[in-house]
């Protein structure tokens, strides 16, 4: 496209009048896809609660006449759980039969002289394995996908792999339906994704073995990621640059209220097969009507579908009541009317170049940007997690805790907002990225009696990494160009799924030195900020559409008269997707 389009545009753009309505359609659109965003935040953390590991011992052959546990004897081993402190704990119980075991986590001894029931004992005992299963605590669970399958001792490991190989899903799915949804649209992945995690997620219910489970987790991962990255694209392609930033950040909060529902379900429902249907029942509205979701205008007119976009656009000007109608020929007669312009055929097939992830590469703008923006996307994750699982050990009441976990995110997003709208994108993201990177090294000096400044203090490092990592999605979509933009949303989806997954090792080395992990995230916090300053900033600006003009964006922020460069044909594809909302300003 020429920038004669843009002139067109202009001229257009002064016949057209608005009235109070004139977001009405987009608004409906945005609220019916964000809102399965929630079910995102529902399934990455549903498996806090189901796949909870209760206090155990070793079960034991026959009836348990007493138990003793220290000094304090009960008549049932219930009553002795709200004791248990420590896994090094081990419990006396005395059967019908006149034998004498005591039961450790994973293993049991039978003493060989049985007189009086007392806890210590010097005399010989005989070692068995828990070849008699395992008694649990039912006291918060009365069953959990742990005890289900007895994913304990030996088995420990797997229970372990249950949120890594749901992570791994997510980074495939990221992946694949990013990848799909720039070659056959947004609104058939959306589809897809959404009624899968419907499917998938009563399905994960009614699996019959741990391997099952696994793998219909897997598959729940792979289309809630996918749904999530797509969603992120969706809404940014339907709205204007005045709304872009709150619409998308109004995604991570539904997705944050998906993790206070799963507080609140796992409250309620203590059984896990009973909590996963609740859970994804959460799905079912929108997949009712999800069929009834425009594709986007602005894929539309990448693919050169100039005939479907152009009844998008109709459609966008009925909703709105808008008086004057929007005609997509008029400004796409340049390009068509081009020999060397590709058509699209008669069924409104595109036979535009496909493109692949190596398309985020092309040149050394580009590479670098790629680079950049995939170790933000690395860095928010890693540093969300590891700030989140040091979070969970604050004591009290779990529930109460991942409710506030999810609820604390709220705020920061706000603050993102403003900051993006009032500082920029690039501007607000260096220097959050580097407030973590400063936290982290405050927490280490912060001595470890003093409890309260450590909750706090890792309450402002998640706050802070929170922000850089909520942004981050519009951010990488405004930076990249329609043709490969899903993509490009999707491979940094990707490595944010990497530093999840790394999250939970990183974690790990405390055992090494206590301050290692937040040491690691301290350092790439920083580097990420400094890397960042060589990112061009997109607040206000067009969405692009070729990677010509992103580059060129990176390439020229101002010309040497210091004013902004003349508006390229991503300005008028931005139009086009703004129809009927320019005049509406989201500052009350």
């Amino acid at each position: 496209m020429s920038e004669g389009i843009n002139k067109l545009w202009e001229r257009r753009r002064e016949e057209i009048t608005y009235q109070d309505s004139a977001t009405g359609f987009q608004a409906c659109v945005y609220f019916a896809s964000v809102f399965q965003a929630m079910s995102c935040g529902i399934h990455y953390l549903a498996s806090v609660f189901m796949a909870v590991t209760p206090n155990f011992v070793c079960g034991i052959p026959g009836n348990v006449s007493s138990v003793l546990f220290y000094n304090s004897s009960k008549a049932s081993l219930e009553d002795i759980w709200t004791m248990w402190t420590s896994t090094e704990n081990y419990i006396v119980a005395q059967l019908e039969n006149g034998e004498i075991w005591e039961l450790n986590q994973c293993s049991k001894s039978k003493r060989e002289v049985s007189f009086d029931l007392a806890y210590e004992y010097k005399g010989n005992k005989s070692i068995f394995s828990c070849s008699d299963g395992f008694l649990y605590d039912d006291t918060k669970w009365k069953s959990t996908v742990v005890t289900q399958w007895d994913l304990v001792c030996e088995r420990e490991w797997l229970a372990k792999l249950i949120q890594p190989t749901f992570m791994l899903g997510v980074l495939i799915g990221a992946v694949i339906f990013g990848d799909i949804a720039d070659r056959m649209g947004r609104q058939r992945v959306m589809w897809f994704t959404s009624a899968g995690q419907f499917v998938f997620g009563i399905t994960v219910a009614f699996t019959f073995d741990y391997y099952s489970f696994v793998i219909v987790r897997f598959l729940l991962a792979m289309v809630s990621s996918g749904y999530l990255v797509v969603a992120f694209v969706y809404v940014t392609e339907f709205v204007g640059i005045k709304a872009r930033t709150w619409a998308s950040m109004h995604v991570h909060a539904f997705f944050a209220l998906g993790i206070m529902v799963v507080a609140l379900v796992g409250f309620l429902v203590r059984t896990w097969w009973v909590y996963q249907i609740f859970l994804s029942i959460a799905t079912l509205p929108f997949v009712l009507c999800c069929w009834m979701l425009p594709e986007t205008p602005l894929w539309l007119l990448s693919e050169k579908r100039y005939e479907d976009a152009q009844k998008v656009i109709n459609i966008m000007a009925r909703w709105n009541k808008v008086s004057t109608s929007c005609k997509v020929s008029e400004l796409c007669s340049v390009q068509q009317d081009d020999p060397g312009t590709d058509r699209t055929s008669g069924n409104g097939a595109s036979t535009t170049k496909k493109h692949n992830i190596l398309d985020l590469f092309c040149n050394w703008y580009i590479a670098r940007r790629t680079i950049t923006i995939w170790l933000v996307w690395f860095t928010g994750s890693l540093g969300y997690y590891v700030f989140s699982l040091s979070s969970v050990n604050l004591g009290g009441n779990e529930y109460l805790n991942l409710f506030l976990i999810g609820a604390v995110e709220l705020p920061c997003y706000i603050i993102a907002c403003i900051g993006m709208d009032k500082l920029g994108r690039r501007n607000t993201l260096i220097p959050f990225l580097i407030l973590s990177a400063l936290i982290c090294v405050l927490i280490m000096f912060i001595p470890q009696d003093f409890n309260v400044l450590i909750i706090l203090a890792n309450m402002a490092g998640k706050f802070s990494i929170g922000v850089a990592f909520g942004l981050i999605y519009l951010y990488t979509a405004e930076l990249y160009p329609t043709i490969v933009r899903s993509l490009a949303v999707g491979s940094g989806s990707m490595m944010c799924r990497v530093g999840s997954v790394v999250a939970p090792f990183c974690v790990y080395l405390r055992s090494v030195w206590i301050f290692l992990p937040l040491l690691l995230v301290g350092i790439m916090a920083l580097l990420s900020g400094i890397l960042t300053l060589m990112l061009p900033e997109t607040l206000g600006k067009p969405l692009t559409n070729t990677l010509e003009e992103a580059t060129e964006m990176g390439r020229k922020k101002e010309n040497c008269s210091g004013k902004t460069p003349p508006a390229d044909s991503g300005a008028a594809l931005e139009k086009i997707e703004m129809f009927g909302q320019e005049t509406v300003s989201t500052e009350k």
